[in-house]
Parts: C-alpha cells; structure tokens; sequence
C-alpha cells in the first residue's frame, strides 16, 4: 500500500513546522526520515496518521485521503508507535498487544483477535513475556511490545517517531531488524531517526528534513559527504566498507 505526501504545510501556534512538503512511499518501502532536532520529522509523521490536522495539503493512502477515513478505518491501514507513552496502568504483554485489536472489536476480544494477538506474540518471539507485566520490561522489550501492539491493528502502513531512543546498541539492532524484516513482508515502514548510519544500514529510501522542508530524498544516493554537511552543520567522512557506509563526524562547519 503507498502513501503519499502533498503540499504539507504545519503550524504550531502560527509557526511554521513544515513547509510544501511532498513525497511518495511504495507497498514494502523501509523509509528514514532523517534531519537535525525541530527540523520536522516527529511533526510530519503525527501528519501522516491524522493525529495533527495539517493546515495545507493532503495525505493519501492508496490515493484516498485520510480525511475520508473514519478512525476505525485509518487504525485498519495505517499503525503508530509513539516515542515514548506514560504507562502506569498495570497491563501483562498480552493485554497491551491485544488493544492493537480495537478497531476491529465491537464489544469484547474475540476468538479471532485472541488468535491474532498469540501468533504476534509468537512470530516477535514475544510468547515467553505475554503474562508479564509490561512495566518490568527492559527499554527494548518494551519497545517490542509497542510494535507488537501496532501489528495487531494488521496495518499496511507502519509509523514511528524515534523507536530506537534511549536503547542501548543491541536493542536497537533488535528493534531495527524486526522493522525491516516487516518491510520485506511488505508493510510500508516510516520511522524517524536521528542515527544517520543507522538510517544508511536499514533504510531503503531515505527523506531528508531541514527547517521543515525537504532537504533531499531518495535511495542511499543521497547519503554524500556534502549532504551530509548541509544537513548538520558538521564537516564528515564518508567510509564504504564491506557494502555499508559509515559517516565518520570529523567537526563542526567553520564559518567566516
């Protein structure tokens, strides 16, 4: 399923957030909104799922506007993870993925939605914690947990506003395989992110934000040494070894 971006314009209390921002994601993309702090990136993705009402332009799924969806039928298509949620109610792994079901249950869960919410227990390797309180979880089982609660809503479309934040390495990686590993099943995943070599290990396409526009878009092209620096502020390397590239910060710009 494709989503794409037209002429998105966004104000917070008469500032401009995003400015004429336009793009287009396919069925399967692996997408890296990448760019300094307040450049745009958490704002275009809370865009992109209605949860902020842009104030020109339009986002559409298959051609339809969100706007035309009811809010049962958008959670159907299109899951968001948050970067973080203040969570103090005391719910096992299991209650918390089983909420991803909401747009599809009337009154109570169902066989089916129980079902649902097992195999995506099983398939994230998730069994083991299912009558665990989530609130004793490490960062990234957590984390895990969110994604799991997103794929019960059994979306095409996939959003995350900076999933891999405050995780230490390992539990990046984890939460960074299981994305892409969904991307080649072909959910459509956007996710915002401010590691740039991150972004250039997983991504398939890369959208570059600055000031709330965008500054550069495409494959693992547009990841040059003078991007790079346009982008940040920063003087780089950039090293290709064994398939990846790594951009090496070497200072910052010099101006006179």
């Amino acid at each position: 399923m494709k989503i794409t971006i037209q002429n998105i314009e966004f104000s917070y209390n008469g500032f401009p957030v995003l400015k004429n921002v336009n793009n287009k994601f396919e069925k399967g993309d692996f997408v890296a909104l990448v760019g300094p702090n307040g450049s745009g990136k958490s704002t275009l993705i809370k865009c992109m799922n209605g949860i902020l009402k842009v104030r020109k332009g339009t986002v559409l799924v298959d051609n339809r506007s969100i706007s035309s969806f009811s809010p049962n039928e958008l959670a159907r298509e299109m899951a968001y993870v948050p970067q973080s949620e203040n969570r103090k109610a005391v719910l096992n792994v299991f209650d918390i993925v089983l909420l991803g079901r909401k747009p599809y249950i009337n009154w109570k869960p169902s066989e089916h939605d129980l079902k649902i919410t097992s195999e995506i227990l099983d398939s994230l390797n998730l069994d083991h914690l299912a009558m665990r309180d989530f609130n004793k979880l490490s960062g990234g089982q957590q984390q895990s947990v969110y994604i799991a609660r997103a794929l019960a809503q059994e979306p095409d479309i996939l959003l995350l506003d900076e999933p891999i934040a405050n995780l230490d390495l390992r539990h990046q990686i984890e939460v960074l395989d299981l994305l892409k590993s969904l991307s080649q099943k072909g959910i459509t995943v956007i996710i915002a992110l401010h590691d740039i070599n991150m972004a250039a290990r997983y991504a398939s396409k890369i959208m570059m934000l600055r000031g709330g526009k965008v500054f550069a878009s495409g494959g693992r092209e547009i990841i040059t040494k003078e991007n790079i620096e346009s982008l940040y502020d920063i003087r780089v390397r950039i090293i290709e070894n064994d398939g990846h590239t790594f951009i090496v910060p070497d200072g910052l710009q010099k101006y006179h």
